[in-house]
């Protein structure tokens, strides 16, 4: 049984691409595409549930294992990629943390909401003037 494994062992290996996938260079950093997949994601949900400390610390790991992954031999283009695209989901999430919670985004926020429930409040007012009225008319009739 044993030979039998290292004979399959021995097949993989000596094919450039299945050598390639099953190796660590392809898994690891498959498996790592999920935090700049999530990271992604997270661009369209409200920056108030941003963590600015998270943040900062994904962008620092991103930005270290993109040159980590240049650094080793052989060079891991794969695992530079998922590190490329999590730095830059992670600077855009730092822009909408520091719009939001240093530069006014909030107040923008909390404004467009007051704005709109005064729109809204005038517009059942108006309803209610006319609603008030048509009965007014059914009653004198």
């Amino acid at each position: 049984m044993a030979a039998a494994i290292s004979a399959l062992n021995a097949k993989i290996r000596s094919q450039p691409i299945l050598n390639y996938v099953f190796s660590t260079h392809f898994w690891g950093p498959v498996s790592n595409f999920g935090i700049p997949i999530a990271a992604v994601m997270d661009t369209k949900k409200d920056p108030d549930i941003i963590s600015g400390k998270m943040t900062a610390a994904l962008t620092l790991y991103s930005g270290t294992f993109m040159r980590y992954s240049m650094a080793v031999t052989p060079k891991n283009y794969l695992l530079f990629a998922c590190h490329f695209v999590n730095f830059g989901a992670q600077l855009t999430q730092g822009y909408r943390y520091m719009q939001y919670w240093h530069y006014g985004g909030k107040e923008a926020k909390a404004q467009g909401i007051l704005n709109s429930t005064k729109k809204e409040a005038v517009a059942l007012a108006a309803d209610g003037k006319e609603m008030l009225s048509s009965a007014k008319d059914k009653v004198t009739k």
